[in-house]
């Protein structure tokens, strides 16, 4: 898949809807190892999001919440590729991402369907996902990660968050470090044309570097790549308001509205009904004459 053949960045916002292979997805929402009804009920998800006017569908195997246990690339593959497979064939025509960071379960899913590759370590997890991505021509998200896998403080009502290293200047590091990702991705061979940006909210920074960087989002446009940001539900929004995860749909609104408004080009959610809606009358506002 060729981005600038399937988005037009700058006329709209797309909506990237999460759909969670897992049991232990920190949302809530995982439809994996459900008395065996996994594929069936990641296909009504996805159709469900279709319907609701997703344009892209990313589909993850392994649980990014702080405390969670990795498992193993065949495990994951294992999750992920039997619901790429069916949903592909329900959806022919809508993009498929998958979310991993590891080539053998990212080759695994090209092969069942997937499109794109949406990477939390920006291919520095696994030095053969570069070269995998640049030879099967498909765009990478490549997102802000300076967390430390198992460093989490949790909390019983809010939820866990990463532990923040220290930052000299928040939107001045985090840019060098997301010019870094895309030059690396570029040396590995994928076109500039096919890598996204993500600033990673939540993975690495405190409440207040979150709301920081959603703020001033629009400073890292100047990267000149499009920008993804996945607010969705996570634990920033949930310590401004004080408010568990199944709470904070309006918290996740105003995070996507104010993103939008700043310049996110991609917005990655579990509500999809809800801010396909915000992005629409978002845009109606911002994008006016675009």
């Amino acid at each position: 898949m060729r981005l600038q053949d399937r988005f037009d960045w700058g006329r709209q916002t797309y909506v990237m809807g999460i759909l969670n292979v897992t049991p232990d997805s920190f949302s809530g929402d995982g439809v994996g190892d459900v008395g065996g009804e996994t594929v069936r009920r990641a296909v009504g998800q996805a159709r469900a999001f279709a319907a609701a006017g997703a344009d892209i569908l990313d589909i993850g195997g392994e649980s990014t919440r702080p405390g969670s246990e990795p498992l193993t690339a065949e495990a994951e593959r294992d999750r992920v590729v039997p619901a790429i497979t069916a949903v592909r064939a329900a959806l022919p025509d809508i993009a498929v991402s998958v979310d991993t960071y590891r080539a053998a379960v990212a080759e695994a899913a090209l092969e069942a369907g997937a499109d794109m590759i949406n990477d939390v370590w920006g291919l520095r997890a696994d030095p053969a996902l570069g070269p995998l991505a640049a030879a099967r021509g498909v765009p990478v998200v490549l997102m802000h990660n300076r967390s430390k896998p198992g460093a989490a403080v949790m909390d019983a009502r809010l939820g866990g968050q990463y532990d923040a290293p220290v930052y000299g200047d928040l939107l001045a590091d985090v840019s060098t470090d997301l010019a870094a990702l895309a030059a690396d991705a570029a040396a590995a061979g994928i076109g500039k044309d096919q890598i996204v940006l993500d600033p990673g909210l939540a993975f690495g920074k405190t409440v207040e570097q979150n709301l920081q960087l959603v703020d001033q989002l629009g400073l890292l446009k100047a990267l000149g790549y499009p920008l993804l940001v996945g607010p969705s539900r996570k634990s920033f929004i949930g310590q401004v308001l004080g408010l568990p995860v199944e709470e904070r749909v309006e918290g996740t609104a105003a995070t996507v509205a104010i993103a939008i408004a700043r310049g996110a080009d991609i917005v990655r959610v579990h509500d999809v009904e809800a801010m396909v809606r915000i992005a629409r009358m978002t845009d109606a506002i911002v994008r006016r004459g675009d």
